[in-house]
C-alpha cells in the first residue's frame, strides 16, 4: 500500500479502467495495469469483500494485524518441513525466482481500510497458486483467474479470463474449456472463503491438511 493514493471522479475513473484494460489486454505481463483495472472496477466487490472478513474471526485477524506478504514477514517459509503449506509455498516462489516484494501498490482506493483488503487479494495470489497446484502459464492464470471471480466477484478476474482466452491458441483454448475451466468452476463453488484466512498463521502446517480443511481440490493433470 505504499506510495500515494489517488482519488479520482467518475470520469476519470472510467478513463483509467478503459486505458488499463487496452493495455493489460495488449500485454497481459503489465502487472501495475491489471492491479489498475482492478481497483477501478473493483470497489463494490472489495466492499463485499470487505464486510465477509470482518464476519470471520480470521478475517477480523487480518483487518486488526494487516500482515503483508513480503519478503521480511514469510521469509521463514523457506525454513520449514517439506511438507508444509509454508515450504510448498517457498518452492513455489524459489522455482520461479518470484519475489513477493513485486506486487505493485495499491493507487485507487479511497479508504485505508479497502487499499488494504485490495493489497491483500493481490498478495494471497501466489499462496492460491500453491494450494491449487497451478502454473503460471496463461492456462494456469486464467483458471486461477476463474477462482478469484467465484471468491471476489472482481470484474476484473472476469475481464482477464476473456483476455486470456482471446490469446490462446486453437489447442490451448480446447484444454482450457475442456479440462481446467469445469475444474476452476467446481473448486471455486467447493473452497472455504479464502480471502479471509490468515495464511501466514498456517504455514507450519501440513500442506494437505490445510487443502482438506480449507476444501481446496488441486488442479487436475493435463491429459495426455
Amino acid at each position: 500500500m505504499e506510495g500515494a493514493r489517488l482519488r479520482l471522479n467518475g470520469w476519470q475513473r472510467a478513463a483509467v479502467a478503459l486505458g488499463s484494460a487496452a493495455g493489460a489486454l495488449l500485454d497481459p505481463r503489465r502487472a501495475d495495469l491489471i492491479a489498475a483495472l482492478g481497483e477501478t472496477t473493483g470497489k463494490p466487490a472489495f466492499e463485499r469483500v470487505l464486510e465477509r472478513m470482518k464476519r470471520s474471526p480470521e478475517g477480523r485477524a487480518v483487518l486488526l494485524e494487516r500482515p503483508r506478504v513480503i519478503s521480511s514477514n514469510v521469509g521463514h517459509a523457506w525454513d520449514l518441513p517439506a511438507n508444509t503449506f509454508g515450504a510448498a509455498y517457498a518452492r513455489f516462489m524459489g522455482s520461479r525466482n518470484f519475489s513477493p516484494d513485486d506486487r505493485p501498490p495499491v493507487r485507487f482506493m479511497e479508504t485505508e481500510e479497502l487499499a488494504y483488503v485490495a493489497m491483500r487479494a493481490r498478495e494471497v495470489h501466489d499462496f492460491w497458486h500453491t494450494l491449487f497446484d497451478l502454473p503460471t502459464n496463461l492456462i494456469g492464470e486464467s483458471a486461477l483467474k476463474v477462482i478469484e471471480f467465484e471468491q471476489m466477484l472482481l470484474p476484473m478476474c472476469l475481464m482477464s479470463v476473456v483476455g486470456g482466452t482471446v490469446r490462446f491458441s486453437g489447442k490451448q483454448r480446447a484444454l482450457f474449456y475442456q479440462h481446467y475451466f469445469p475444474w476452476a468452476i467446481r473448486a471455486g463453488m467447493r473452497s472455504t472463503d479464502l480471502i479471509s484466512i490468515y495464511y501466514e498463521q498456517h504455514f507450519h502446517e501440513d500442506l494437505e491438511d490445510v487443502r482438506r480443511r480449507w476444501g481446496i481440490v488441486p488442479a487436475p493433470s493435463p491429459p495426455s
